[in-house]
């Protein structure tokens, strides 16, 4: 097993596991006597005795409430599993990752160093950033957790989230991938490049549009197009003001230029994915998209999305990224939300989430360091000829950019592109 320590970001190997326990245990009580803080300070724990501690607590989990395949996740897979162990899971449905990190920071203000009424969120980029900023999360624990064995330890892409360094700060959850949705039966041959995608729009006028930044999606697409139409200048992916305004105007005029093109000219934008989902479900534009293709194939099934319904991906490549559970410093329940964490990276809830029919969101675990027989059940999952395998999806794959890039380019959006419409 190999397990990354906080301190010096080495691999250490199975032999230090009980020296890297202690050593956790010992940020766990850290946690607790920073400043603003009750003071109580909780002994030093191993695993077995956070999850005695965890029994008959309730776990406060935050995550964005519109992604209907993650809620019925929750609610019909981890809760039952999570109720053997004890625990009760509370999902709070949020519009925004956004608002769980205010109401953490309105705790914080307030001077509530426990209590909180966060236990766990479902973070990445900005948000993520913004909550480490402010010293909000809880640190220094995934040593601890048994399922971590099952993670590539020297995978980059496991380390930095949005460019800001994960540090055993918060737990991988599900890998995703930015993708297109086109309707065979009406585009038999979507566009193959981001080029030929441009060109496609100007070619078509009024099928084609995207979410107003800062909708999650809509800002993807927004960075998907940046890095596309900086072939000849790659943006760096750590965020500076000079390479924002070198970068940036040629951004917008691509934009602008495409604007007359879009559904309704431009004129308005639809407000989010859903919405922009409902719009290709409707037949008024010819393709959304997504970044979880993988929840196409449940839409398709619920008769929301045409069977011909299909992903495809520019053969140069879309932005990926990994998304996470953390958990606040003041969380109330600590205990059980660092064994629910624990519980949603197990093969049995990766396998639960990734099979086709579930939610259908990518695992985060390394087949090779898989017990054969949950390999095996991984290996056998079917990919829906609605969607793409991961290896193809994430061929040519680019890493997203530092998180400090979404708001200047969503601010950026609102003064350069939708105030001119």
């Amino acid at each position: 097993m190999r397990i990354r320590t906080r301190h010096t970001g080495r691999p250490a190997g199975s032999g230090t596991a009980l020296a890297v326990g202690t050593v956790v245990a010992g940020l766990l009580t850290a946690a607790c006597s920073g400043p603003g803080t009750s003071g109580a300070e909780p002994p030093a724990k191993d695993w077995a005795q956070l999850r005695a501690d965890a029994k008959g607590q309730s776990v406060n989990l935050f995550m964005f409430g519109g992604d209907k395949g993650a809620n019925s996740y929750i609610d019909d897979e981890v809760a039952p599993a999570a109720k053997k162990l004890g625990i009760t899971v509370k999902r709070v449905p949020v519009a925004d990752t956004q608002d769980a990190v205010q109401k953490i920071l309105g705790d914080q203000r307030a001077g509530k160093g426990s209590g909180g009424a966060v236990d766990l969120v479902w973070v990445n980029g900005e948000n993520f950033r913004t909550g480490k900023q402010a010293d909000l999360w809880l640190c220094g624990y995934t040593g601890l957790m048994p399922n971590q064995k099952y993670l590539d330890g020297t995978d980059p892409t496991l380390a930095q989230d949005f460019g800001t360094p994960v540090d055993d700060c918060e737990t991988p959850w599900s890998r995703a991938q930015f993708a297109f949705v086109h309707d065979s039966a009406k585009l038999a041959e979507p566009p193959r490049t981001m080029g030929a995608l441009t060109a496609w729009i100007k070619e078509n006028p009024g099928r084609f549009t995207y979410p107003a930044p800062p909708d999650f999606t809509g800002s993807a697409f927004v960075r998907q197009l940046l890095l596309a139409g900086a072939q000849d200048e790659p943006v760096p992916p750590a965020y500076s003001k000079k390479a924002y305004e070198t970068l940036a105007p040629g951004l917008w005029k691509d934009l602008n230029v495409l604007r007359s093109a879009l559904w309704r000219q431009g004129t308005t934008y639809p407000r989010d994915q859903a919405a922009l989902n409902d719009l290709f479900a409707n037949g008024e534009v010819d393709m959304t998209m997504t970044y979880n293709p993988a929840e196409v194939p449940a839409l398709v099934d619920k008769g929301q999305f045409p069977p011909s319904a299909r992903v495809f991906v520019p053969e140069d490549g879309t932005l990926g990224n990994t998304s996470y559970l953390a958990v606040p410093k003041n969380a109330a329940h600590r205990e059980a939300a660092l064994v629910l964490s624990d519980l949603l990276l197990s093969p049995e809830m990766q396998y639960a989430k990734a099979r086709p029919g579930g939610w259908g969101a990518y695992t985060v675990l390394d087949q090779e360091q898989l017990p054969e027989k949950w390999r095996e059940k991984f290996a056998s999952l079917t990919t829906p000829e609605t969607t793409l395998p991961i290896e193809e999806l994430s061929r040519n794959a680019r890493p997203e950019l530092s998180g400090d890039w979404v708001g200047p380019l969503d601010k950026g959006w609102k003064q350069e592109v939708a105030s001119t419409s």
